[in-house]
């Protein structure tokens, strides 16, 4: 089944790699790369007018629409056979706002995080919002869906990962402090929820980001950033 994308950004990366169907695009449309790519992919394309687009009025369309093949979740297995010795890659257990999914996505591709897993049941799908959130990150990022977290934090593990969860607990210690080298998973929890028990229990270390305000905790994918920067500032070293 097709998937519907919007906006400028998400289009042209869908457009890359060579996943868009069909266009819809705004008579008077102009932005060349676009308009390039689709000529180039030979992609179906229908001239609209503004009409057309309030149907879409509750999203930035930015006076393009396309239908696209679905979204692909990669293989565990498949991407463990392919893994370096530095590697970072992250899991995320019950992220259902496509909001901070989306967002999460970006900072994975900004910072050159490749895998992302999440499960089969405690995750938010991969949609339009995901997509236009991401700006099109969402076309580099491997997002693995499996049906068992703990089973594949032990998976990993067992392929030379240490696994670090985001929590702030007592027994936490400050992300800043630890020296992270090698291959790291790191997993981010739910605002709510935080990480579940038996996922956390399978966590090699836990980590925290110390607050100095008042606020006492942090959007997941503004953690998730502020975490994957240090991590990957020093497996990069």
């Amino acid at each position: 089944m097709s998937e519907i994308i919007y906006g400028r950004n998400t289009v042209l990366e869908a457009l890359k790699a060579d996943r868009v169907i069909k266009v819809f695009l705004l008579k008077d449309f102009y932005v060349v790369e676009i308009l390039d790519l689709i000529k180039q992919n030979k992609v179906k394309v229908e001239y609209v007018d503004k009409e057309f687009f309030k149907k879409y009025k509750d999203v930035n369309h930015q006076s393009i629409i396309a239908e696209i093949k679905p979204y692909q979740y990669y293989d565990l297995d498949q991407e463990l056979n392919k893994i370096n010795d530095n590697e970072v890659w992250v899991m995320l257990d019950e992220i259902n706002d496509p909001q901070n999914f989306g967002a999460i996505i970006r900072t994975c591709e900004a910072l050159g995080v490749k895998h992302l897993i999440v499960g089969k049941n405690r995750c938010v799908k991969l949609n339009s919002t995901v997509a236009k959130v991401s700006t099109g990150a969402i076309e580099y990022v491997k997002v693995i869906e499996v049906v068992n977290l703990t089973a594949a934090i032990k998976k990993m593990q067992e392929n030379g990962f240490w696994v670090y969860a985001a929590e702030n607990k007592e027994e936490s210690v400050d992300f800043q402090s630890v020296k992270y080298e090698g291959k790291i998973l790191l997993v981010i929890g739910s605002e709510g929820k935080g990480i579940s028990p038996l996922v956390l229990k399978n966590c090699d270390f836990l980590v925290k980001i110390p607050l100095i305000g008042n606020t006492t905790s942090l959007n997941a994918s503004v953690s998730f950033g502020i975490l994957a920067y240090e991590i990957t500032k020093n497996i990069r070293r």
